[in-house]
């Protein structure tokens, strides 16, 4: 494992994919699945979590019940259209295609296809990949590291020109956020599950893995949108998915 990754080129343009749609029971509330594809002018392909797992589009059901999800909540809609290839494919690219993968956390939400890119280094949270297995869910059948060259972060860090990649642990030990700089957007923060939502800030982070750190590294995100006068896109947000932009069309 080693920490040095550095894109060659800068962000040219930015997709948000659609791995379905998920029912919290809290609330309740009707939440999008998201990961992100950006690429660079060097041609570069970085692919941002893989959402849920295969099974999930096989047969929902019988996956919630493996996983013990439906303590939390239900699958609306996760089909095969969902799943990371077909997502790509919406933007004419292959898993073949991706460069880097990135995962923001280990989540059974984000995390279900990570040992999809053998040829491609993963980046993710030291934090994260110290855990002895990706947190996933508390099912029976919880997953292994898979074996791949992992780029381990353990701060804030910049992967590239115009690409910022933000340590910020509370919703998990190793949550990550992004910043990305677009030629005609301009800056976008990419917040994951770091603020699943805007009402979020508001409730304090409630049940997060460590509502503290989560508080302080929410208000510490939006300040620096502010700043920046970035776009955010959050992670979970049952206002924002709806109305989207999402693949087959680019943020640029």
């Amino acid at each position: 494992m080693s920490t040095q990754i550095t894109l060659r080129g800068k962000p040219k343009r930015l997709a948000v994919l659609d791995y379905g749609l998920f029912e919290v029971h809290s609330g309740p509330r009707t939440i999008g699945i998201c990961g992100y594809v950006i690429e660079t002018d060097a041609n570069e392909v970085v692919l941002i979590d893989t959402g849920f797992p295969q099974k999930y589009a096989d047969d929902a059901d019988a996956a919630t019940a493996e996983d013990d999800l439906g303590s939390f909540g239900r699958v609306l809609s996760v089909t095969g259209e969902n799943m990371p290839g077909p997502q790509l494919a919406k933007l004419g690219l292959r898993k073949s295609d991706v460069t880097l993968m990135i995962q923001s956390h280990t989540h059974i939400d984000h995390v279900g296809d990570m040992a999809g890119y053998p040829h491609a280094p993963i980046l993710i949270a030291a934090a994260e990949r110290a855990l002895p297995r990706p947190l996933y869910w508390s099912g029976k059948q919880a997953m292994e590291w898979p074996n791949r060259d992992y780029r381990l972060v353990t701060g804030d860090m910049m992967l590239g020109d115009g690409f910022d990649v933000l340590l910020c642990p509370g919703h998990a030990p190793g949550q990550l956020a992004f910043m990305v700089q677009l030629p005609q957007t301009g800056w976008v923060l990419l917040t994951s599950d770091a603020i699943s939502r805007a009402s979020e800030i508001d409730e304090g982070f409630a049940g997060s893995w460590d509502v503290e750190q989560a508080i302080h590294h929410g208000d510490r995100l939006m300040a620096m949108a502010t700043a920046r006068e970035a776009l955010v896109i959050f992670g979970h947000s049952p206002e924002q998915w709806p109305a989207l932009k999402k693949a087959p069309d680019w943020f640029e």
